[in-house]
């Protein structure tokens, strides 16, 4: 059995998304590791990155269809070696009318269908990310129930750090209500200015509620980043066969984040 992984702030823009489809490609490429990405926003931005990443152009298999039929397998798109997606699209706003239509006297149903629906192709993964929209909801309830673990994106912005709080509060309450097993994996600071007066507060103040969940790498603005989103995720290889400079420093940081989670799970089976 894999681990599945839900990648959440109830804050907007901290870069949730950027978190789920590098450490999902990381984990593909980097660990060879098979690994499903499962994009529960309606806006679609994992699916329209990994979509380029494999160059799709179009894809039809979608969330909306796996939640009305039952049945996720037949909506897994293979987007390169080791890595899949199930896409999402904007039907999927509609996900609160469809659990109630499906379970209409059975709340406990409606919020812990994914993790149903999981099961059955969780032994073909190693790694399953969900990447979820930023509000409580049915999204952020099945997603939860869902997953093994929690990771945090925190960007060093207040408001991300009220974000990350409310999150946490909202997880240990769904935990306490129904005996769920999930508990936070890490923190991963992201700073838009490093060494910034803000940023480093923000930071120091995490690092003060929640002492060795937060990470030591810390993802700094870089714009090859930002070009992954309009192009897909690369690793391009220069005449000489050396990665491209800019790929390389850019994978480095996530790959790095993604050993320090894995040393935190460790640390979690081990207990």
């Amino acid at each position: 059995m894999g681990s599945t992984y839900v990648i959440g702030n109830f804050k907007g823009g901290v870069g949730k998304t950027k978190a789920v489809t590098m450490l999902a490609y990381e984990s593909a490429y980097q660990k060879n590791r098979k690994t499903l990405v499962i994009d529960l926003d309606p806006q679609g931005n994992a699916t329209s990155v990994l979509a380029k990443t494999g160059g799709i152009e179009s894809i039809n298999k979608n969330i909306t269809n796996a939640f009305n039929t039952g049945n996720l397998e037949n909506e897994i798109t293979p987007i390169m070696e080791n890595l899949d997606l199930i896409a999402s699209n904007t039907a999927f706003r509609n996900l609160s009318k469809l659990l109630i239509q499906r379970f209409p006297d059975d709340e406990l149903k409606q919020i812990t269908y994914l993790r149903d629906l999981i099961e059955p192709i969780k032994h073909k993964y190693d790694s399953i990310y969900l990447d979820v929209p930023p509000t409580i909801s049915d999204y952020s309830d099945n997603a939860m129930l869902a997953a093994d673990y929690c990771i945090i994106v925190l960007q060093t912005q207040e408001l991300s750090l009220d974000g990350a709080q409310t999150y946490i509060a909202y997880m240990q309450y769904l935990v306490d209500t129904y005996d769920a097993d999930l508990n936070v994996l890490g923190i991963i600071p992201c700073m838009l200015k490093p060494g910034g007066r803000v940023d480093s507060k923000v930071l120091d103040q995490a690092k003060e509620l929640y002492g060795n969940n937060v990470l030591q790498t810390i993802v700094k603005y870089q714009e090859r980043l930002k070009v992954y989103d309009v192009q897909g995720i690369e690793m391009n290889r220069n005449m000489n066969g050396t990665i491209d400079m800019w790929d390389k420093k850019a994978h480095a940081v996530f790959l790095n984040v993604l050993e320090e989670l894995d040393n935190h799970q460790e640390a979690f089976t081990a207990n």
